[in-house]
């Protein structure tokens, strides 16, 4: 496969159909990333929550640190994050052991890009609250937006011996394992997050780059086919899988694949497309 390797796993990410998003925020925990109708009705509740809060008490600000965690959560909510700190940051200084200002304050750090503070409010919620399963999954994946996979696999096992059905865990770390192009072990981790009956978009996908990177391809069309069934128009799939199809020498295939990845505004790589010219004999 030399100089044309299907596409390289990513960095880590949360479970979420392709593409993936950053997380949100929770009070306390982050967001479900499996059941995204929790997530939005919890930030309509919130929504209406704190600004009635916030009309009660806005002759006087209160001293409760909660009041300042849900109004940062509202602000991450909306993209406004150095609001979110801000207010994040009123509640670490009302109560400095509050384990959820800490968090919460790594994830509005986490989805500006800055990872260093992100991880040291993480360090702090873990220190606080070594069983906060979710500073874990969101510390690792700043660790894995980083690069640094070996600390984002340390920390998603970690996860997994608090909470072993935990698929955000599996699925990070598969990720992170991709990172380090061990693809075995990325495929077992998407895997299991497939047996825990979450027939996700983004683990086939993901998956499916790892079989095509170990030189499985039967096995990766297999999963980009299913990405295809369960988002029929992820223009990326479709280019993977007409990779897949070259390795095997069926061109015909390569071939639909490519013309439906550029129908949908994939840019196919000139090179790739040289490739498969000159290995079918036909000029597309």
């Amino acid at each position: 496969m030399s100089g044309l390797l299907i596409n390289k796993l990513p960095v880590t990410a949360h479970l979420k159909s392709q593409p993936l998003d950053k997380f949100g925020f929770l009070i306390g925990a982050t967001k479900n990333t499996v059941n995204q109708s929790i997530g939005i009705i919890l930030s309509i509740v919130l929504f209406f929550l704190f600004s009635h809060a916030f009309a009660q008490q806005k002759q006087d600000e209160p001293k409760d640190p909660k009041f300042y965690i849900g109004r940062g959560v509202a602000y991450g909510e909306k993209g406004q994050f150095d609001q979110a700190i801000a207010d994040f940051t009123k509640a670490v200084e009302i109560d400095p052991k509050y384990a959820s200002a800490y968090y919460n304050r790594g994830n509005a750090y986490r989805n500006k890009g800055q990872y260093g503070p992100a991880i040291a409010d993480y360090n702090k919620a873990i220190e606080i609250d070594p069983k906060l399963a979710q500073a874990y999954v969101n510390r690792g994946i700043a660790y894995g937006e980083k690069g640094q996979f070996d600390q984002a696999i340390a920390d998603f096992t970690k996860v997994l011996e608090i909470d072993p059905k935990s698929a955000d865990a599996y699925y990070n770390r598969g990720i992170a394992y991709g990172g380090k192009d061990q693809f075995d072990q990325a495929v077992d981790d998407f895997t299991k997050v497939l047996e825990m009956g979450l027939k996700n978009a983004g683990v086939y996908y993901y998956r499916g780059m790892a079989y095509a990177n170990k030189g499985q391809f039967d096995w990766a069309i297999a999963d980009f086919t299913k990405v295809l069934e369960i988002d029929p128009r992820n223009a990326d799939a479709y280019y993977n899988r007409a990779t897949a199809y070259y390795f095997t020498k069926d061109y015909d295939k390569s071939w639909r694949d490519i013309k439906k990845a550029q129908d949908l505004g994939y840019n196919i790589p000139s090179k790739f497309l040289e490739k498969v010219r000159n290995a079918s004999g036909k000029q597309y």
